[in-house]
């Protein structure tokens, strides 16, 4: 059964919503404004499927890539890009408002630059003869098989045929097998997750094909498989091997924005605390200027950042603490001893480490998020304790997707 709907705004994830009498419709690949038929989908009465647009925004545009709408990697290719980007600014806004947060946010920095270094493709053989590599399919756990993507940058050129490659190689079956893949600046590392044990023949194989591809390294759930290179990163002055599968900052043009607002909001702060280091995104770069001390839960980023110190002289000190900043955050007296704090958790937020820093008496905090919701919940903590937010910069390095950064400043 078809239904007509109108699109009155945008949800938070990129779908139009339309209002109907039993309550808001979620409708992907649509834009406010638009009239559309549009079907059911079965389990899910607040879901359409678009079926036709009869009335287009006059804000919609051709997408750049074939696979949009099929492919679930991007959701809203098809909105012009100044409405784009005022959205993603929105985002923010909303949750703020959502937490009772009132603060000056500045317009979305577009950092996509040449595009993602980090992908993760997923391969499965439904069948004896039939192998899918691609990207899942939208709210669906079955494989779009993809042969481009033109959100990548060029450093993960061949990580396609590279990744049909390795499931060939690796004869994954019914088990999905997923294939990180990360540019790093001496070729693709690779991690293979969800494959079984990998016998000595099957690894004089993949070392062909890395010849092949060019590939770095090969790792498997995380344990080295083979390496013709060790894959390494620039991050300042300092030269950084990666850990397998190693957290990195979605765009190269996204990490330099991100460090040249945190590095403006710390100034001239002189004792900073890096919580959440990881492999030193900012620490390696507060260090030129200031005493750091680095603090992550991943003992692999960790000892990144130790190397990377080490190939980097001129710095200031930098100490690098290995610490779950989740079960035991830096508490208060602790934090006395710094001029300045910066944080940048994963997604699920920094719930008690903000806790003990709204009981601190330290004058700067520069938060660093890539979700608005548990960064309008963590703002809220610094702001009950005492902060006052100054500044909200969101950057955009998830082209397409509703996934959105934000750099704050916190001040006593």
């Amino acid at each position: 059964m078809t239904e007509q709907l109108t699109i009155a705004r945008m949800g938070h994830r990129g779908d139009g919503i339309a209002n109907t009498p039993a309550g808001a419709v979620y409708v992907p690949y649509t834009l406010p404004g638009e009239t559309v038929t549009t079907e059911p989908v079965a389990g899910h009465p607040d879901r359409r499927n678009l079926l036709h647009v009869d009335t287009p925004s006059p804000a919609r545009i051709a997408p750049v890539c074939k696979h949009f709408g099929v492919c679930g990697g991007c959701a809203v290719q098809h909105w012009t890009f100044a409405d784009y980007l005022a959205w993603k600014q929105s985002l923010v806004v909303e949750a703020l408002g959502f937490a009772g947060i009132t603060a000056p946010v500045d317009p979305v920095i577009d950092a996509h630059g040449q595009g993602r270094r980090r992908a993760v493709l997923h391969a499965r053989r439904p069948g004896a003869n039939l192998l899918q590599v691609g990207f899942a399919a939208p709210r669906a756990h079955h494989i779009v098989a993809i042969d481009e993507c033109p959100i990548l940058a060029p450093g993960l050129k061949g990580c396609i045929p590279a990744a049909w490659a390795i499931a060939e190689t690796l004869k994954t079956t019914g088990k999905p097998l997923d294939i990180h893949f990360t540019a790093s600046d001496r070729g693709l590392d690779v991690d293979a997750r969800g494959s079984g044990p990998l016998p000595s023949a099957r690894l004089t194989e993949l070392a062909r094909l890395a010849d092949k591809h060019g590939l770095a390294r090969i790792t498997r759930h995380g344990e080295l498989a083979l390496q013709r290179t060790e894959p390494t990163l620039k991050i300042g002055r300092a030269d950084v091997p990666l850990p397998p599968g190693a957290f990195l900052q979605a765009t190269t043009e996204g990490e330099a924005t991100l460090a040249r607002l945190v590095l403006g909001h710390i100034g001239k702060a002189k004792r900073v605390a890096d919580l959440f280091s990881g492999i030193g995104t900012f620490a390696l770069r507060l260090a030129e200027t200031a005493r750091v001390t680095a603090v992550d839960g991943e003992a692999s980023a960790v000892k990144s950042l130790e190397r990377g110190i080490r190939s980097a002289p001129g710095l200031k000190p930098i100490e690098a603490r290995t610490r779950d900043l989740f079960r035991n955050p830096m508490v208060a007296m602790e934090l006395k001893a710094f001029d300045a704090v910066v944080f940048d958790p994963p997604r699920q937020g920094a719930e008690r480490q903000a806790l003990e820093l709204a009981a601190s008496k330290v004058p700067l905090v520069v938060a660093v998020s890539c979700d608005v919701s548990s960064f309008a919940r963590d703002a809220r903590t610094l702001i009950d304790g005492g902060y006052k937010l100054t500044s909200v910069t969101p950057v955009d390095q998830f082209r397409y997707s509703y996934h959105v950064e934000m750099v704050a400043k916190f001040e006593r």
